[in-house]
């Protein structure tokens, strides 16, 4: 009886699932490494749950923020996630570097497998769970903002979308505390993420953390696009956007359509793995390319969704601080354009080396090389804007500095890369895994970075410390470089990637430079976390309430800092590219409005949260084979669905007279704060009203 109840209820699970006990029957520093990273987990659960509970905000978090469809507060909780999951991932990359320089003759301290698990989960970390939500969660923030609008068009997808991407982010954080991850890299290469090659846990948790992070991914974009296209101000056309906004609808347009072969490719694996389907197995008319196919017609487009709106930050951030406006503005919408289109061209030369025809390979080694015209045009029009500018180095401004000297020395290699020969000798080696860092930490993360600089102070109503924020950038810099371009070198002399061990000893300096290097990028994210400790502790001196401590030129810099929940008291009018700029100089920028109207918003919504959790367990039932969770998790789904589909009080109205006080309040605000030239900016007198200068 109990040996039929207990597989029937957990599955697939036996207790040396569990990292705590493989540490105890077997304790090598792999498997006390991985309990020890399974005891962070559920240490740092517990203290969560822990303070919230001491801190009586169980109440307060549930209806404030877990349940808002506030885009504002949606956004906030993407980033947050982000720097999480950058957290781990990072901690694993250093990991990964200190094996390397460890296991040169020497097995090292970590197991293949474990090294396996590393790499896999580092990649799909970094690309799914810490860049998707990070951008997401910066649009989310600003793209209503500067478009003059009160929120997204459908906030109630925004929140599904958060909590598919939290839940799928969950299922990462809990293969650290039960079973495993996979070890068939961030992409699941079949054959060998079959299961005759890998029964495990691992690839299926890779394959539903995936599915659900693609599926949130995919609303979002069809929101995203739907909200700047009919949502507007009146008298903001398409060429008055500003520059982070088009990025945001380029990034937009190619997750809808680029989000959905991801989604089939792991769908058809699972279909594999489940059911003894065929699709990309060696034999019964499987054909594993065709994976290759789909899986790249998502992950190409990929690079460009993450790195467009780390463009559109770059933009807002060099033409705020070079007190100048944005050089080239129509060749820069034109060349966002067409890297978006250019996008959807060159998913082969992720493969050029499969067996495809000379022509093909030449083909998009070309479309390839062309994707860098439009990258170059960007370059210039930057540096254009700063010319004769008054340039400010804050720290956004040294992340953008940093990034255009640095992408183009990525983006050098990869016109190399693009040469189909030369790509043949070097593909599988360190030489590309420095290339793809070398475009997505100076273009997306220093991009993401930036953007949390520049627009913190609008979001939370002080100032990030400027000490802690240089002494980050610093180490971000240093470390990418120590860490990434000793790489370049072990690539060309064929260091083979996803290697845990070395054989030759002459490669020991390099990685004992890229180990260092590692060690100063997890110095940079401590330096982050100290920074956001010390600026929230100096909060009252730094505060920015009335809202523009930089000088602002877009509309999400003419509201309080942090902005009401209804953004505009008044939706705006615009007649320019930066409307409020403008506005400031003709001195009509915090005018009154002449009356004020009820302002109807949408109820906070527990369906978002319940249907991630839902998604979650769905997704957990089905990796261990507990069937049982898997239907009550579908059917919780399909609850909550239908729940909401039949509830009537979904709106709600804020009243003018409640408009109306917040509003003077923040006018007074205004009124008394003292005008902050550009050259005492980062001082303590800025209270978010900068000194208007011809």
């Amino acid at each position: 009886m109990t040996q039929g109840v207990w597989p029937a209820v957990l599955g697939r699970f036996v207790w040396n699932e569990l990292p705590f006990v493989r540490a105890w029957e077997h304790p090598a520093a792999s498997e006390v490494i991985g309990a020890g990273a399974g005891s962070i987990v559920i240490i740092g659960a517990v203290f969560v749950i822990v303070l919230i509970t001491g801190l009586g905000k169980w109440r307060y978090l549930w209806a404030e923020w877990l349940t808002s469809v506030d885009h504002k507060k949606i956004g906030v909780m993407y980033i947050l996630l982000a720097f999480v999951m950058l957290s781990r991932a990072l901690i694993e990359a250093v990991l990964m570097r200190m094996q390397q320089a460890a296991a040169i003759q020497s097995p090292g301290f970590l197991s293949p497998e474990h090294f396996a698990q590393l790499f896999s989960t580092h990649g799909s970390i970094m690309i799914f769970f810490m860049a998707m939500p990070f951008l997401v969660g910066l649009i989310n923030y600003v793209m209503p903002l500067q478009i003059g609008s009160r929120d997204v068009a459908f906030p109630l997808l925004n929140s599904i979308s958060l909590w598919l991407t939290g839940g799928a982010a969950g299922l990462m954080m809990g293969s650290l505390v039960i079973g495993e991850f996979s070890t068939g890299g961030w992409s699941g290469y079949p054959p060998y993420t079959e299961m005759a090659f890998s029964p495990g846990v691992g690839t299926d948790y890779w394959i539903w953390a995936v599915t659900l992070g693609s599926i949130g991914s995919t609303l979002t974009g069809i929101n995203f696009v739907v909200t700047i296209y009919k949502m507007r101000c009146p008298g903001m056309r398409l060429m008055r956007m500003p520059l982070f906004v088009w990025t945001a609808l380029c990034a937009s347009v190619l997750m809808i359509f680029a989000m959905p072969p991801l989604t089939v490719a792991t769908a058809l694996l699972a279909l594999d793995r489940y059911l003894g389907f065929h699709f990309f197995t060696n034999d019964l008319g499987g054909n594993m390319m065709n994976y290759a196919n789909l899986f790249w017609l998502f992950g190409h487009p990929e690079v460009y969704i993450l790195i467009l709106p780390a463009f559109g930050v770059y933009s807002e951030v060099v033409s705020t601080f070079s007190s100048k406006e944005l050089y080239g503005y129509t060749s820069l919408v034109i060349a966002t354009a067409v890297i978006a289109v250019l996008s959807f061209t060159v998913w082969v030369h992720h493969f050029f080396t499969m067996g495809q025809n000379a022509d093909i390979n030449a083909a998009f080694g070309i479309a390839t090389m062309t994707i860098g015209v439009p990258t170059g045009v960007k370059i210039y029009d930057w540096i254009w804007t700063m010319y004769r500018g008054e340039v400010r180095f804050t720290a956004p401004m040294l992340y953008s500095l940093a990034f255009m000297m640095t992408f183009v020395l990525g983006g050098l290699t990869g016109i190399m890369l693009a040469f189909p020969p030369l790509d043949y000798l070097v593909h599988n080696t360190l030489f590309l895994v420095a290339h793809f860092h070398n475009m997505l930490i100076p273009g997306l993360l220093y991009g993401m970075l930036a953007g949390y600089h520049y627009w913190f102070p609008k979001a939370f109503g002080f100032r990030l410390n400027e000490k802690w924020g240089r002494i980050s950038f610093g180490c971000w810099v240093v470390g990418f470089y120590l860490a990434f371009m000793p790489l370049y070198v072990l690539g060309a002399a064929g260091v083979a990637r996803r290697t845990e061990g070395m054989f030759d000893p002459i490669f020991r300096p390099w990685l004992y430079v890229a180990g260092v290097g590692a060690l100063i990028l997890f110095a940079a994210l401590a330096a982050l976390v100290v920074q956001l400790w010390v600026s929230v502790r100096e909060r009252h001196a730094n505060g920015v309430f009335a809202g523009d401590p930089w000088d602002g030129r877009g509309l999400e810099w003419s509201t309080s800092a942090p902005p009401p929940e209804y953004n505009f008291a008044v939706i705006p009018s615009v007649h320019s590219r930066d409307p409020f700029f403008d506005s400031k100089r003709r001195r009509t920028a915090y005018a009154p409005p002449a009356s004020y109207q009820d302002i109807e918003l949408s109820r906070n919504s527990m369906t978002g949260p319940v249907i991630g959790v839902a998604g979650a367990a769905t997704a957990f039932g089905l990796v261990w084979h507990m069937w049982w969770l898997a239907v009550i998790g579908l059917l919780a789904v399909i609850v909550a669905v239908i729940a909401r589909s039949v509830a009537r009080e979904t709106r709600r109205i804020i009243p003018a007279s409640e408009i109306e006080r917040a509003e003077q309040r923040w006018l007074g605000a205004v009124a008394r704060a003292t005008p902050i030239p550009r050259e005492r900016e980062m001082a303590s007198a800025n209270q978010g009203l900068a000194e208007v200068s011809r």
